[in-house]
């Protein structure tokens, strides 16, 4: 019973952690929704996540683990950045959200056993959140599919963006995918996840999850090709659908790609390329270039950034570039030495999408769903907790009157 009770609070806890990472900025709601109501719940779930994070492990037993590591000295690397106040006092204040939330990570670094269980906590809470934005399409489709976005679907009763709900969709298709290849569920249960995350993917038209999705997949089930049978039969049909949806359907795709955009707006990535240049052209003191000008909204002359890279060269420096580029590289790594299993396939799934998504994404620097992908990865790579020796009780030694023991020896 207390284990039971352990593990719905470290869902309850992951859950709220999901809660904080969903933002505050997309497009307008059905019901308005103030920003600062909307940042009063995301602040207060992670603050509640530590605090029931602490209450489930007052021991503070944690596991060592080189990503939380890495992520600790690029939360110091943001503190002496944002110190300047270069970025003002909006700096400290996500300096502390990080704190909470890497503080929180550690707490549940206690439970990272290699086990599937963080798959299936972010499996179900990111489908609870898909679900909140397909009630948003029925109940509103016009507000669930702007103009204003051209037509793409949007969080209608939470503020969501496209690559926000593209990401989600495809992270938790990616997962559900690989359980149903490793026996780890059934396939009308997975069917219930997969096939409306399709349609809200396709309905995002979000090209970056799309691409992720495929090209993270065939990564995992290639490392699953030869230990398992339904990985190599699925990796063939999944081959041979996607040559025939290329022949068959071409100008479709190709247009559903496109976005009804011109040649020249695709090639610099919708505007992105011109901000990338600005920022890496824009004057830089020493001090700037090592740490950064301090956590800020992820922008550079108010328009988004959309690189995790940049982003984090931004406002971490080039240290900080280093450690998250040691983060991606120390997790890769271990998942290419870990022997074929379902958790080292799903481990190389999330980090191989978040590697893709840090192109036209940010996020890799700061509190965020990719943070939260990168744990999961951690967890499955995390070593089995080592039984500890039982300990023999120690038999209490029986009194022999000497009478007993003087008839023994004749």
């Amino acid at each position: 019973m207390a284990a039971d009770r352990t593990s719905k609070i470290v869902g309850t806890v992951w859950g709220l952690l999901i809660l904080n990472t969903l933002g505050s900025a997309g497009a307008q709601t059905i019901i308005p929704l103030p920003r600062s109501l909307i940042q009063m719940v995301t602040m207060g779930a992670l603050v509640a996540a530590f605090a029931l994070a602490l209450a489930v492990n007052l021991q503070l037993r944690i596991r060592a683990s080189a990503y939380l590591l890495l992520l600790t000295l690029l939360l110091v690397t943001s503190v002496i950045s944002s110190a300047h106040l270069e970025s003002g006092f909006g700096a400290l204040f996500r300096c502390a959200r990080l704190a909470l939330f890497v503080g929180t990570l550690w707490l549940l670094s206690r439970w990272w056993d290699g086990s599937l269980t963080f798959v299936r906590h972010h499996i179900r809470m990111y489908f609870a959140v898909l679900g909140a934005v397909a009630a948003g399409l029925v109940v509103s489709p016009g507000a669930a599919m702007p103009d204003l976005y051209g037509g793409r679907l949007v969080g209608a009763l939470w503020p969501l963006t496209p690559p926000q709900i593209g990401q989600y969709a495809a992270v938790i298709i990616g997962l559900t995918v690989l359980l149903v290849l490793g026996h780890r569920t059934d396939r009308a249960g997975a069917a219930v996840v997969i096939v409306p995350s399709l349609v809200l993917l396709a309905l995002t038209h979000t090209r970056t999850a799309t691409l992720g999705l495929v090209i993270g997949l065939a990564l995992a089930i290639g490392s699953l090709i030869l230990t398992s049978a339904a990985a190599r039969r699925f990796f063939t049909w999944a081959v041979l659908c996607a040559v025939v949806a290329a022949v068959a359907f071409s100008t479709a795709l190709q247009t559903w790609f496109l976005r009804g955009q011109s040649k020249e707006n695709f090639s610099n990535l919708t505007g992105r390329a011109k901000v990338w240049d600005a920022l890496l052209a824009a004057p830089r003191t020493t001090g700037e270039t090592l740490f950064g000008m301090g956590l800020g909204d992820k922008s550079f002359g108010g328009l988004p950034i959309d690189n995790s890279w940049l982003a984090v060269y931004g406002e971490q420096g080039l240290l900080g570039v280093t450690l998250v580029a040691a983060i991606i590289i120390v997790l890769g790594g271990v998942a290419l030495l870990r022997p074929p299993s379902l958790p080292r396939a799903c481990a190389i799934y999330l980090i191989s999408y978040c590697a893709i998504a840090s192109y036209t994404e940010a996020g890799l620097g700061d509190a965020s769903p990719y943070l939260l992908h990168l744990a999961v990865a951690a967890s499955l790579l995390a070593a089995p907790a080592a039984a500890g020796p039982r300990s023999t009780p120690e038999v209490p030694r029986r009194h022999i009157p000497r009478w007993a023991r003087s008839s023994e020896v004749t």
